[in-house]
């Protein structure tokens, strides 16, 4: 290809470098403090201003609170537990009467087959 004749070396074109005017930079500040949480400044100004009998009164409302929370959950889970102590309870209660209940029958059966089996014979000899 051939150059092209209207070329004007007066126009910038994109592979010349535009250098950016330098920005000093903006003096450091020391970053400012983070805000005291909400929290942090409740308890600064209760431990300042507030009595004994205010602390009382806080502790035993927190206190109410808390068993009122736990005591449902407490319900549930001793009601679990009773109920799987039920559980295995009543299934040993009840291998232990099969088990008995077994070996009861066994012998009941082997006294009724013995007296039937000697009547018989007595029965066979009388004759």
């Amino acid at each position: 290809m051939s150059q092209n004749a209207a070329f004007d070396p007066s126009i910038p074109v994109l592979t010349e470098v535009v250098s950016e005017p330098v920005i000093p930079p903006a003096p450091a500040a020391a970053p400012p403090e983070p805000p005291e949480p909400l929290a942090q400044q409740l308890e600064r100004r209760a431990s300042e201003r507030w009595t004994g009998e205010e602390w009382s009164v806080l502790e035993r409302r927190v206190t109410e609170r808390v068993l009122q929370q736990l005591q449902g959950r407490v319900d549930f889970v001793l009601e679990q537990r009773v109920r799987d102590a039920m559980a295995d309870a009543m299934q040993r209660t009840l291998e232990t009467f099969t088990a008995d209940l077994r070996e009861g029958l066994h012998e009941a059966l082997g006294e009724i087959v013995s007296k039937a089996v000697s009547q018989e014979i007595e029965y066979l000899r009388t004759q």
